[in-house]
């Protein structure tokens, strides 16, 4: 079971899988963005972090896309 923290944080981020013709890239770079934003707290990072927080959202997009692409989903 989550903790309520983390349920209050994941409302936010739109369900991609079920989308007709399946999520564009768009769509699943900003659900990356959410999360890194959530996780970190910052909604904008500083120039010190910008790297960092780029890097995470890339790295969280490619994981999505696996994710997504791998899914077993029944009819």
């Amino acid at each position: 079971m989550c903790p309520a923290s983390v349920l209050a944080m994941c409302r936010s981020i739109k369900t991609l899988r079920g989308i007709d013709d399946g999520p564009t890239e768009e769509e699943i770079q900003a659900a990356a963005l959410q999360f890194v934003r959530k996780i970190s707290g910052y909604r904008k990072p500083s120039q010190a972090n910008q790297k960092v927080f780029d890097r995470a959202v890339r790295e969280i997009s490619k994981s999505s896309t696996k994710l997504l692409d791998e899914l077993v989903v029944r009819a």
